[in-house]
């Protein structure tokens, strides 16, 4: 006959196993934990109303533009290098499908170094708006921009900043060429998005850096919802916190731990020196002139 162990049971059991060497660790199992019946209900409560469990650090401007230095000019194959010297390979990098929306390879106008400011819209569960009169579909718009998906993350937007944006579902363009002017004169110097943007050909001529992984069309409402700002999101397959460094260019984009900035940086520097004197020295012996990537 099979037999329920209660709470009790099964810890005087784990701690037996732990004494016996056969359960190391058992008596932490978070899952186990969670069934004490002792827990308090505040607790269980705070976590039913949602809690992040990765806590965003906080950075001043003074902090974010002393580590912007370290990185200024420096581009994704040097911060690679730099991360491999960290003992941080294979992390960072960003899967290649999030790639620029156009390239300036003679004044490199579309590569990003910036400090990111994350935000996270998710699929909406409500329904279309349908057909409606003008003004009343025009109502509906602009309370859905005002309730459902708006733009709180504007306000930490400052120079320096890079807004990085995690996006999943319709065919949306959250991103488009009024809002991105907006970001750009708060400081935004470009926009990561792990989805799609619109107003395209007008982004590409107003010359802000942006990189993404393919158009989105249609607007907001009925479509998408804000979930969070400046927590840590996923785009391109890896974690961004806010305050971490991003670098971009036409090799796609890294991330770099804000904890681990200044050693990425270091190593990152002299790779592009060397790299800088030896193409310096090819350059002269094959005749061309020289541009700013080697200057």
């Amino acid at each position: 006959m099979r037999r329920e162990f209660g709470f009790a049971e099964v810890m005087n059991l784990a701690r037996l196993w732990n004494i016996a060497g056969l359960g190391a660790g058992l008596l932490l199992s978070p899952a186990m934990w969670a069934q004490e019946p002792g827990a308090k209900a505040e607790d269980l409560d705070a976590l039913r109303r949602g809690r992040h469990f990765i806590a965003t650090p906080v950075y001043s401007a003074e902090e974010d533009t002393r580590i912007l230095r370290l990185f200024e000019g420096l581009r994704v194959a040097d911060v690679c290098d730099g991360m491999d010297k960290a003992g941080l390979h294979n992390l960072g990098l960003m899967d290649p499908e999030i790639r620029p929306l156009w390239k300036d390879t003679r004044h490199f106008r579309h590569r990003i170094v910036g400090i990111a400011v994350t935000a996270r819209y998710v699929p909406t569960q409500e329904p279309p708006a349908g057909r409606r009169e003008t003004a009343d579909f025009d109502r509906w718009v602009a309370a859905w921009y005002r309730d459902r998906s708006s733009e709180p993350f504007v306000p930490l937007l400052r120079p320096g900043t890079v807004l990085v944006i995690e996006e999943h579902g319709h065919d949306t363009g959250s991103i488009g060429s009024n809002n991105i002017l907006t970001w750009k004169q708060r400081g935004c110097v470009g926009v990561v998005s792990s989805a799609t943007a619109r107003d395209t050909d007008e982004i590409e001529a107003q010359g802000i850096p942006l990189y993404f992984k393919r158009p989105g069309r249609g607007i907001r409402p009925g479509r998408n919802e804000i979930e969070s700002v400046n927590a840590p999101i996923v785009c391109g397959g890896v974690l961004v916190k806010p305050g971490d460094v991003i670098v971009a260019d036409g090799d796609g984009v890294i991330v770099v731990p804000r904890a681990r900035a200044e050693e990425v940086a270091a190593y990152a520097r002299a790779t592009l020196e060397q790299d800088k004197s030896a193409r310096r020295r090819l350059y002269e012996a094959l005749g061309l002139p020289k541009d700013p990537s080697v200057e």
